[in-house]
């Protein structure tokens, strides 16, 4: 059988990217969080909203790239895969996380500070797109069919 871990969410940035260098001092990883916003009509009729909270991690260049340019509020679409941490805290208590790892990502709007007053949510400016798998990746501007939505 064969297994599948794919994760694509378009949402905002929760909080600035903080970024760490490990120890060995040769890779950084790129801490954040991005919040979906779900719209539906309860069984009443009523309109309601749920907003889902998820815990990011991206890696050498793509994380770089992304505390450059993103900030708290800015729109994104990454796509990566499920991760599972796991530890004890202080107490001994064993305790666990799901997070994203991402492996692409694009900008979603216009670049901070540019006119046209899109307001994040829709599909103008250059869309770009990040990897994690080489730092000399191309991050290339692509067309608005390359969009999955």
């Amino acid at each position: 059988m064969a297994n599948l871990n794919k994760v694509m969410l378009m949402g905002n940035l929760t909080r600035d990217i903080e970024i760490k260098v490990l120890p060995q001092g040769n890779q950084s990883v790129g801490n954040f969080g991005i919040a979906m916003n779900r719209k539906f009509k309860s069984a009443s009729g009523e309109e309601r909203e749920e907003v889902t909270f998820v815990d990011c991690e991206a890696w050498g260049r793509t994380a770089e790239i992304m505390k450059q340019y993103l900030s708290k509020g800015r729109p994104v679409f990454i796509e990566g895969r499920l991760k599972l941490d796991q530890w004890e805290d202080k107490e001994g208590k064993k305790q666990s996380r799901l997070r994203v790892v991402v492996e692409n990502f694009q900008f979603i709007g216009a670049p901070a500070g540019a006119g046209g007053g899109n307001g994040g949510g829709g599909n103008s400016g250059g869309y770009s797109k990040g990897s994690t798998q080489a730092p000399s990746e191309n991050h290339s501007a692509v067309a608005d069919a390359d969009i999955p939505f």
